[in-house]
């Protein structure tokens, strides 16, 4: 009996311990292991680390964190990023909320574009704001959420979320213009007609990144969308090979061909220039205009420049003078992976970003604006003036629109869009004509189109 007793005290022993441990995890998971519904706490970002840096993700993950008590943030932050997270998204375990656009070297984006690898966030975008009674969505600059960066399938959902982005478009001295009372063009007929004041001025009418033409998308890609709207530019995007038969084609090619035949319209050697060199001329005073984007000042902060020069940014002209002046945006972009552990969790976080008082600190630390609607006055202290001056700007009625090529099919071996601007300094050598050019386009986009 003696033995029997021993025994029962040591199994009530072994289950109170049992009992114990079970309140203690219970407890603790009250506490931040688990939430209510059992879910992880614990959020994984991950950030391309950049220009803007990680300083930005980090205080704001620090933030989220007291905003909500028992929630961990994890950011990892690398410049490859995109090859690091690859191994974890094909294990079907990625992290809840990835910083990578659609250009990243990696392909990893693009490729969850291809495969529809992303949570739906309209749900986010139409509920409420976090420190305003609207829906976020009404904070977002307009026609951002619905562009291809953020609704890349056309079926009226949203699976990316905006962060910081860029303007590009012409830039001018403003000092020149202000002083001699030049009025700022409107269309591209009174651009050019501009080539006799260049002259005057011992000036030519353009310059631009000869050696890296692609500078040159900020010209063309607005100039596509207002010969022909929307559905003309989501033509050149993806490929249609259609495209370049159509007078939209020709006739926005055509500004290039009109500047190369226009005497003094082209500053001389300029296709021979890489960007700092084309950037520096024309800031000496040795031509009107150039593309670039609001990161121009910063960027060239310490070069040589004529006297009393001041960044002007002019935007894009356009074929119509009712049609408001245009510009060509890029997005940063943020998404949830499909499989991600915590999506809900992950929308809060996306949705926390986009208060005030983040939206100030992102200001601070990555000396940006994010792709909201007073985000320019709200971080105007950390912004150059003439960065503040093209958001702004795009805030007062500029049009501002994405143009971002499609991806490529698999099995195809050219870039559209590098062949499509390798072709410019032909054109400005008067060694192709506008119609050889799409002829040219055409062909590449075929070979695209049969990959399709």
């Amino acid at each position: 009996m003696k033995s029997i007793f021993c025994k029962m005290l040591l199994l009530m022993a072994v289950f109170s311990v049992i009992l114990a441990g079970c309140s203690t995890d219970k407890e603790d998971g009250k506490e931040g292991a688990a939430g209510k519904d059992g879910d992880s706490k614990v959020l994984e970002v991950a950030v391309f680390q950049g220009g803007y840096g990680d300083a930005f993700w980090k205080q704001l993950a620090e933030n989220f964190e007291k905003a909500n008590p028992g929630t961990k943030v994890n950011v990892t932050a690398n410049p490859d990023i995109g090859e690091m997270i690859r191994p974890k998204i094909i294990a079907g375990n990625p992290p809840d909320v990835v910083y990578l656009n659609q250009t990243d070297p990696s392909g990893v984006t693009q490729g969850l574009i291809k495969e529809h690898g992303f949570t739906d966030l309209t749900d986010l975008f139409e509920g409420n704001a976090i420190d305003e009674e609207v829906a976020l969505k009404d904070k977002i600059l307009p026609g951002v959420l619905e562009s291809v960066y953020m609704s890349p399938y056309g079926d009226g959902k949203i699976y990316m979320a905006p962060y910081n982005y860029n303007v590009m478009g012409l830039w001018y001295n403003k000092t020149l213009f202000d002083e001699k009372g030049i009025a700022l063009p409107k269309t591209w007929d009174e651009l050019l007609a501009l080539n006799s004041v260049a002259k005057d001025n011992d000036r030519a009418l353009f310059t631009y990144q000869g050696t890296v033409p692609g500078y040159l998308e900020e010209i063309l890609i607005p100039a596509v969308y207002s010969l022909g709207g929307q559905e003309a530019l989501d033509q050149m995007l993806n490929y249609d090979p259609e495209f370049w038969k159509t007078e939209t084609a020709l006739e926005a090619l055509g500004i290039f061909e009109k500047i190369a035949k226009e005497d003094n319209a082209l500053m001389n050697g300029t296709v021979a220039l890489d960007h700092t060199q084309s950037q520096t001329s024309f800031m000496q005073g040795k031509a009107m205009f150039i593309p670039n984007g609001n990161w121009f000042e910063g960027e060239m902060a310490e070069a040589p420049r004529e006297d009393g020069f001041e960044f002007g940014f002019l935007g894009v002209p356009t074929f119509n003078a009712n049609d408001p002046l245009l510009a060509l945006n890029s997005m940063e972009q943020m998404y949830i992976p499909k499989d991600a552990a915590n999506p809900e969790l992950a929308k809060e976080f996306l949705r926390f970003m986009y208060a005030e008082e983040n939206i100030k600190l992102n200001g601070e630390l990555t000396k940006a604006s994010m792709a909201v609607v007073g985000a320019a006055d709200l971080v105007s202290e950390y912004l150059s003036e003439s960065s503040y001056n093209v958001f702004k700007a795009v805030e007062s009625g500029m049009y501002s629109m994405s143009g971002n090529f499609a991806p490529v099919p698999a099995g195809v071996n050219v870039d559209p869009r590098e062949v499509l601007f390798d072709q410019v300094a032909s054109i400005m050598n008067n060694e192709l004509t506008v119609q050889e050019w799409a002829d040219k386009m055409y062909e590449v986009y075929s070979k695209v189109e049969e990959k399709k």
